[in-house]
């Protein structure tokens, strides 16, 4: 069975039984706006075909968001289509070491593309590009329809693919053909838009966890993320705001068994029915109102502050609410409200009237926020989620997704949780990333970001460093001699510190007194006994110190260093004479300056 290429035209009747469903109400398939979402491929060798081409991001296994692969591309001569697995013919593609990693083109057509990247993955490659078999506009290759043999090796798909134009990949073809070593770089880095220190993301999800291999993949993806989610937003990294699916029954059929069973609001609020039988256990309009709890458990917490509350709601309503055991209802849901501390009156507000043949305000809203706007294609499908308004796409994985929240940030604003060795490889680690360093110090310019490092002169202690980042930074301003001394001579000894370092007229080296040289590199003491600066009168006796002297008078004088003169004692009295007080200073210069 071969791949559709478009969204297929979606009956009633089917949509009734099916998950995925939202084309057939709420916004028709064939007038559904959907947005590929794109990474770049460079080719930079051949010289004749080197430029860079945009390719599709494929819907599984791992994108490496913000980051890129190098590799050399293979064509086999056999299995082209990749449909069968390459051991069947005796291909491998793993690299031998220190070679460079291996890109396989693969024809389309024939089967899934999921089944083709993973017989490739089973090869030892490390990235698959897809090669289009019709000239048209690049569209997103998605996982096939559920069954039990292609989920198998769906979730376990963890290379990087990407569909090419047919014209690009008959570039591509014939230069391999011709023998060259064809050399590309995949590059993710602006896959996801990075304007600033906050990112936005949004997860379009269901509470309804009876609906197969996607739900299941969904509830774990809610658990295994909760902890890095509520980091991110605890910290104020990042805005998240959960989304729900709902379509709606055309008027014709509201009072239909089918509507009824499904709907909420007089069919304006549809899901569809968990078990896929009308007649057997949970009704979609069970869903529709959990999914219309969940969402004002959202807008409580966050008006009180704790968003992060909704992570906390969704995965103990999971685990203490399934559907299996018969506890997915109302009252079981209460006791995890509880259990949170959340206001019970004000989220049975929020949640309204399901009776009322009117509209609900969050539903409404929820139906109006499906439709795409910007950059961001209309939301079709469960699970999916958009990071900065745009639409992810791989494995929906603890791992991955953060990497393309990570990737969000604007460099040197990620948070630690972004920076850590299984997120990440910390490029300073390794020769300080090529950055200017201050061994003394223990100052870089080498900064560690989630694309990579960059080399920027620091800001320590509110002191700014300045210079290229590369070979030199240099402090600069207010408070530079408190940072290694502003890079000025300074040196300790015997209890006494000196330092050439001038805070003033934007800072300067200048070496202080009682020393000589040019202030940076060295300063030495000047002898002031041996070079007669100071301590040379008749009575005084000099003895040279470092970065200072000592000067003794004789005869009981003493050493008045600011006139750098011996004087004799003064001697203060006083006599009272009428009222008054007459005072006589005796005292004895016998030398000023020689």
């Amino acid at each position: 069975m071969m791949q559709m290429r478009r969204p297929p035209r979606v009956s009633m009747s089917r949509c009734l039984g099916v998950f995925l469903f939202i084309g057939c109400f709420l916004v028709p398939a064939s007038l559904a706006r959907f947005i590929v979402e794109k990474n770049s491929l460079r080719v930079t060798s051949p010289e004749k075909i080197k430029g860079t081409y945009d390719t599709a991001i494929g819907n599984f296994g791992i994108p490496k968001y913000g980051g890129s692969m190098a590799g050399v591309v293979v064509y086999p001569k056999d299995n082209k289509n990749g449909c069968r697995e390459f051991a069947d013919f005796g291909i491998s593609f793993k690299s031998k070491a220190g070679a460079l990693p291996t890109f396989v083109l693969v024809d389309r057509g024939d089967c899934f593309f999921a089944l083709k990247v993973w017989n490739v993955q089973k090869a030892g490659a490390s990235a698959v590009l897809v090669a289009d078999d019709i000239d048209e506009a690049l569209i997103t290759m998605d996982t096939p329809q559920e069954d039990g043999s292609s989920a198998k090796y769906v979730e376990n798909i963890t290379i990087p693919s990407a569909l090419i134009e047919k014209s690009f990949s008959d570039i591509l073809k014939k230069s391999l053909s011709n023998g060259d070593m064809v050399n590309v770089n995949l590059d993710w880095r602006e896959a996801v838009p990075h304007p600033d220190d906050r990112v936005e993301y949004e997860l379009w999800t269901n509470s309804n966890d009876e609906c197969g291999v996607k739900c299941d993949m969904l509830m774990e993806f809610v658990k295994d993320f909760k902890g890095p989610a509520q980091i991110l937003e605890r910290g104020g990294y990042t805005q998240f705001t959960p989304h729900y699916i709902t379509w709606y029954c055309p008027q014709a059929f509201t009072l239909s068994r089918q509507c009824k069973s499904q709907c909420i609001n007089h069919g304006r609020y549809c899901a569809p029915d968990p078990e896929q039988d009308f007649s057997i256990g949970y009704e979609g309009k069970d869903v529709v109102l959990e999914n219309l709890r969940q969402l004002c458990v959202y807008k409580v917490a966050n008006e009180t502050h704790r968003p992060w509350t909704w992570w906390d709601y969704v995965t103990d309503f999971q685990i203490r609410c399934p559907m299996k055991e018969k506890k997915y209802n109302k009252e079981c849901s209460d006791s995890v409200i509880r259990s949170l501390g959340l206001d019970m009156k004000k989220i049975e507000k929020c949640m309204g009237d399901p009776d009322a043949d009117s509209d609900n305000p969050v539903l409404k809203e929820e139906q109006d926020a499906q439709v795409g706007k910007g950059t961001r294609g209309d939301v079709t499908i469960l699970p999916t989620l958009v990071v900065n308004n745009r639409q992810y796409r791989g494995k929906l994985a603890k791992g991955a997704v953060l990497k393309a929240i990570c990737s969000g940030f604007e460099e040197t604003t990620e948070p630690a949780v972004c920076l850590t060795g299984d997120v990440e490889s910390n490029e300073c680690l390794e020769n300080n990333g090529g950055c200017w360093k201050d061994n003394v110090a223990n100052i870089t310019a080498c900064k560690d970001t989630f694309r990579g490092r960059v080399c920027e002169c620091p800001l320590v202690d509110g002191v700014q460093f300045k210079g290229d980042g590369y070979s030199h930074c240099e402090v600069s301003g207010p408070g530079r001699c408190k940072i290694n001394n502003g890079g000025c001579w300074h040196e300790s000894r015997e209890g006494h510190a000196f330092s050439a370092c001038l805070d003033v007229d934007g800072g300067k080296c200048q070496c202080p007194s009682g020393f000589k040289g040019d202030g940076k590199n060295s300063c030495e003491d000047i002898d002031e006994c041996k070079e007669k600066k100071a301590c040379q009168c008749a009575e005084c006796s000099c003895k040279n110190t470092w970065g200072s002297y000592d000067c003794s008078c004789s005869g009981g004088l003493l050493y008045i260093r600011d006139h750098d003169t011996c004087i004799g004692e003064f001697v203060c009295s006083k006599t009272r004479n009428s009222n008054r007080y007459e005072t006589s200073i005796l005292w004895a210069a016998y030398s000023l300056y020689p």
